[in-house]
Order: C-alpha cells, then structure tokens, then sequence
C-alpha cells in the first residue's frame, strides 16, 4: 500500500518477508550531504516505516541527521578528496558497518562513496544496491585526460549496482552506451518545497541585517567556497556592476568554506559581502532580487532550485545541471559558465528591468511546484527499490497504510 503524504505524494510502503522491518543505507562521503542533499529523502524513508541509516564521516551535521529519526553511522576515515591509504581504512570501516547493519538496500550517493559503496555493497550481498548519480564530476568540456577516467569508473562501478538513478538527462546519455540495459533512468532533483518559499518576513530581516533599503537590488550567489561555483565571475560581475550602478545594487555570496578542496577561494575585495553559511536559507532567498549561480559543474542545482521556490529571478550558467531549471528567457536567464562579461550583461538585464524580474520570478516559481518536489523524488527511489526487490524475487510485501 502507499501512504499519501500532506503534500500529496504517495509514499510506498513495504516489508521484508513475513513483514519484517526493511532496513535501508544511504551512504555519502560527510554528514552535510545526508542534512543538506538528501534530508527529505530520508524523511520520507522513516515515513515509509523503514529502518535508515546515514552512513559518512562524521561531523557537525550529525544531529540534523538523528533528528530525523536516523541511525548515524561513522566512517571516520572517510574523506571528500581521493587519499589511498585513508581511503583503504574507510573501505575496511564501510565493510564493518554493512556486516553490522545487513541493510536490505544500500543507497550510494556522490562520486567517490557511489564507486567504492557499489563494489563494496555487491560484493558483500546487499540485496539491493542503487546508486543516484548527482552529476558525473567531470563536465562535458574537460580535457579527455581528466573525462575518461571519471566516466570509466562511473560505468565499472554501475555494474556492481542493480539500478541507477540519474539526476538530469545529459549524465545518463553520456553514460548510456556502456550501461547495463534497462537499469537506468532520470529521476530528477527536488527541494523541499514546504520549507523553501517566499517570505516578506525573512526578507525585511535580512535586508536590514545587511543594511539593504528596499529600493535597492540585491544580487546574491549561494554556493561552497569553491573556484567552481564561478566566484571569480561573480566577484568580476559584481566589480563592474557596483562601479555603473553604485549604491542601487549591492552583492552578496552565501556559502561555507571548503579549504580541503584544491580550488577552494577566500573572500576577497569589497564588492561583495560574504556572508559564509547560513542556516536561514529561505529567508536569504526572500532577501534577494537576483540569484546567481555561474558554476561550471552542476549535477542539478540544489540552490537553484530552492531559490525558484522562494521566487527569486535567476542567471545560472549554462551547463547541465543548471539548464534543467528551465528555459533561457521563459523562467531564467542563461550565460556561459566562465564567461565574466556574459554574466555581467545578464545580471545587468534583470537589475534594470524590475518588469522582466517579475515576470520570471512568477515563472520559474510554478516551474518549482510542478517539477521539483524532492517528495516525488524520494518515492521514486523507494520505488526503484521494491522493482529491484521484484526482479530479485526478494520476497517483500506491501505494508498495510
């Protein structure tokens, strides 16, 4: 039986044989990504009345992890970057906690975690092994020499896994040629939709924190302290635009620091006010005019989407991962990634034009309503689960609602 949620989802429900309790991993390289990126879907698990665990190195995200009604489970060896030897002792750590939990579905998520918890998962005979590809981490303009080797383990990893969950339409073509058929499919990306949305309240608040008056637009970017969320474009955007316009446009970044990262960037200049990471995310998406995200690598923006949501007008780069938001013109405004001068005559357009901000702002947030309810998101993977749980004559049986 599925259970329909307040939002209107319905949620399956399913037992292990005799109506046992399934148990369900999601497994991420930090905590940040199971409270940040998958929160709701392990919402949505508990929900569903399944055991779940959140699997990661462990850190300051923990207890918004456990709040949900989730077992934390440590991987103090784990990290972000690829280490060998650090990596050897998580892959050790991982194969003890499976044997501990003997979930019934391992669910890998990020680049480093989906290769070795694929492998790792199959080889110890989880029953069920899905993988969600967030955005394959090599864009489709690298060089060959860094492309291939990313995309090779993708593939080798996917064969360990029973199916896969793309986020957007390009990863999946890329790698469709050498995947498994009739294992794949795009699932899309989603927000919680009941938290991020427009308030008059959080706005005046945020404006007045950062001394804003209402009459003057407010550009902001939201993003890790990453080369590749494009900061330099921004801060170059915002240089330019701050000497033309003056005190009728101020810029902002919202985002924590990543110093582990090789191209992570320090604030710098007095063009924009960096305000680091911030827990009151709808509120600084009401505070904003404009959103700006000129990354050069998305798997399917997560801010882009909570920004649509609160109904803010938005320039993104134009890559995979950021053109599924919507359409150049019709919800969004589209740039180069890369490109300083292009996002400056972007930005440039919705800044004088508070007709055209409107317009889109109304747009893009009946797009959010429509497409991206990360609700609809998590019952497809519970879905995908009880497919695999089929196909394998796993025995599961529906739950009474």
């Amino acid at each position: 039986m599925a259970e329909t949620t307040a939002e209107g989802v319905e949620v399956p429900r399913w037992r292990g044989p005799g109506g046992r309790r399934l148990r369900v991993a999601h497994l991420t390289t930090v905590d940040m990504s199971l409270a940040l990126l998958l929160g709701t879907e392990l919402t949505v698990d508990v929900e569903a009345g399944l055991a779940t665990y959140g699997v990661s190195a462990p850190g300051r995200y923990v207890p918004e992890v456990t709040a949900r009604g989730v077992e934390h489970v440590p991987l103090p060896s784990l990290t972000r970057s690829w280490d060998p030897r650090r990596d050897l002792r998580a892959t050790a750590e991982l194969v003890r906690a499976l044997r501990r939990l003997r979930p019934d579905v391992l669910h890998t998520h990020n680049p480093k975690t989906g290769v070795i918890g694929r492998v790792v998962g199959r080889l110890l005979g989880v029953p069920v092994v899905v993988n969600t590809c967030h955005g394959i981490w090599a864009a489709p303009g690298d060089p060959a020499r860094r492309r291939l080797p990313v995309q090779a383990a993708e593939v080798a990893a996917s064969w360990f896994s029973h199916a896969e969950l793309f986020q957007n339409a390009t990863d999946l073509a890329t790698l469709s040629p050498w995947l498994r058929a009739g294992k794949a499919e795009v699932v899309g990306n989603g927000t919680d939709l009941s938290r991020f949305r427009p308030s008059m309240q959080g706005r005046i608040r945020v404006r007045s924190e950062l001394g804003v008056d209402d009459d003057v637009v407010l550009v902001g970017g939201v993003g890790r302290m990453v080369a590749e969320k494009g900061i330099r474009e921004f801060v170059e955007m915002a240089q330019r635009l701050g000497t033309e316009h003056g005190g009728r446009v101020v810029f902002c970044w919202v985002g924590p620091d990543d110093p582990d990262k090789p191209d992570a960037v320090t604030a710098a200049g007095d063009s924009v006010q960096f305000l680091g990471e911030r827990r009151d995310m709808p509120a600084i998406y009401s505070a904003l005019d404009v959103f700006v995200l000129p990354s050069y690598r998305e798997g399917f923006s997560r801010s882009a989407m909570e920004a649509a949501a609160c109904r803010v007008a938005m320039v993104l780069s134009d890559i995979r991962g950021c053109r599924e938001i919507g359409e150049h013109g019709t919800h969004l405004l589209l740039a180069p990634a890369g490109d300083a001068a292009a996002l400056t005559s972007q930005v440039e357009r919705l800044v004088t034009d508070s007709g055209l901000r409107f317009r889109l702002a109304e747009a893009v947030e009946r797009r959010a309503h429509a497409e991206f309810d990360q609700r609809r998101v998590a019952a497809r993977s519970l879905a995908t689960y009880a497919d695999v749980a089929r196909r394998r004559r796993l025995g599961w049986v529906e739950a009474p609602s």
